[in-house]
């Protein structure tokens, strides 16, 4: 495998995410440290940017909300640990906003490099806007990349959280922007029998790859 490979390098979902151990502004964490909560790891390529500020604003004022469905928040980005202070305690100064979830020192890009955060088209020093959901178990369960120029939306990555979970709780799908309280996607049958036996289930049928129904009368 080249240089070039090992760098844009992938973890793969549904798989063990992989393991670190690094200083952070909270202290040493190491991804152990979140086994039986879900984790949401996100790198940004630089302290002290427009772009990234915006983005940890918006994860600190939805911290509380990731918390009530048992999710973690973790940042990271290829700047030193004293880097990271001084520019959260800016944040806290110019902004009024305090960042209470800890940031990654990886100045030697051990974690990036391990999550595919370093993307050569984009930078070779600096680790692209990259975001992993991370389950209780240590699984990748998803990961979203994002160009140096366009933020993120914090919003969306807590939408999945919760959809993760309630497929995982009852086992369904859910459809697009789904969001608690809707509809969710019955699993399609996986014999002919079942197909024909779809239409009289009770679900909100559409055909017999396609029916929804509320997630209380799911789990019922």
């Amino acid at each position: 495998m080249s240089e070039h490979e090992r760098a844009v390098a992938l973890p793969r979902l549904n798989e063990p995410a992989p393991d670190f151990s690094a200083a952070t502004t909270h202290g040493p964490r190491s991804l152990a440290d979140y086994k039986g909560k879900w984790l949401i790891l996100f790198s940004h390529p630089a302290d002290f940017t427009p772009v990234c500020t915006t983005e940890f604003m918006a994860f600190a004022g939805a911290h509380e909300e990731f918390k009530s469905v048992n999710c973690e928040l973790l940042g990271l980005s290829i700047d030193s640990v004293f880097s990271h202070l001084a520019w959260t305690r800016n944040i806290k100064d110019k902004f009024g906003v305090e960042i209470p979830f800890p940031i990654i020192e990886d100045l030697s890009m051990t974690v990036a490099k391990a999550y595919g955060m370093i993307h050569p088209g984009a930078a070779d020093t600096s680790a692209v806007r990259a975001t992993f959901v991370i389950d209780p178990q240590g699984v990748l369960r998803a990961m979203v990349y994002y160009p140096m120029t366009n933020g993120r939306s914090i919003a969306e990555f807590l939408r999945l959280v919760e959809a993760l979970q309630t497929s995982d709780a009852h086992g369904v799908a859910t459809p697009e922007a789904w969001k608690p309280g809707e509809k969710v996607i019955v699993p399609p049958p996986k014999t002919s029998e079942a197909a024909e036996q779809r239409a009289g289930e009770g679900y909100e049928y559409t055909d017999w790859y396609f029916s929804k129904k509320p997630l209380e009368e799911q789990a019922a």
